[in-house]
């Protein structure tokens, strides 16, 4: 017999469940705003950027054609004008061998260059330390100052070479003894590399290699130059 009660329970256990509430539901709107503009923005930067730079290439590309085309560098030059000797003094080690093993040369010389710049534009010189040398000895360092050189110009250099009781092993001082006293000549070198820069516009270009190497003789007796053969070569602008 069924009672009302198990009647109400019976119905509901059966009943449906209600419709959920259409508030209640999310909806997936995809990724934030923000999110999508940020990554918009970054790409838009880094294409930005890259463009820059492909301009940038393309305008260093176009000056250098400029400065190669228009100005036509050319190579400076540097002339040796004269050599003042002071003096020139080899001193024997004292020992008690002939002919002794070794001598001391003592070497105070005053150097006078010419520097020409051809160009249309200045030049910037770094300092240099050029090496003085007797058949092929290592005697000293003659120290140029940098400078500044304005186009179609000439521009005189000084620097002194001094040596002071240089240590010259046998053979190499009795050949300098026999020039300097009998031939009265003396065959110095002088080589070295110098960094030059072209100035347009108030600005520089890159540092370029100049190599320098001036053969000299000199007069210890007249203390004057009697040959000399100075250039400069492997400038690549």
């Amino acid at each position: 017999m069924t009672t009302p009660n198990n009647r109400t329970n019976d119905d509901n256990h059966h009943r449906p469940n209600p419709p959920p509430d259409p508030r209640r539901r999310r909806h997936y709107l995809g990724p934030p705003v923000s999110t999508s503009s940020s990554a918009a923005s970054f790409k838009g930067c880094c294409c930005c950027l890259f463009l820059l730079l492909i301009f940038l290439a393309f305008l260093a590309v176009a000056v250098a054609l400029v400065v190669v085309l228009v100005l036509k560098p050319k190579k400076p030059q540097f002339d040796l004008q004269q050599v003042a000797v002071q003096y020139l003094l080899v001193t024997p080690a004292v020992g008690g061998g002939a002919p002794p093993a070794a001598a001391y040369l003592s070497l105070n010389i005053t150097l006078m260059f010419m520097a020409n710049n051809p160009n249309k534009v200045g030049i910037h010189y770094d300092a240099v330390a050029l090496d003085v040398m007797y058949r092929g000895v290592p005697l000293g360092v003659a120290t140029v100052p940098g400078f500044e050189q304005p186009a179609h110009s000439r521009r005189l250099v000084q620097t002194r070479v001094v040596v002071d009781h240089f240590n010259v092993l046998q053979s190499d001082a009795l050949d300098l003894v026999r020039d300097a006293l009998l031939n009265d000549r003396v065959d110095l070198r002088l080589t070295g590399d110098v960094s030059a820069k072209i100035l347009v516009l108030g600005v520089s270009t890159p540092r370029v290699q100049v190599s320098v190497d001036c053969a000299i003789v000199i007069s210890p007796r007249r203390q004057s130059l009697t040959y000399k053969q100075c250039g400069v070569d492997g400038l690549n602008f």
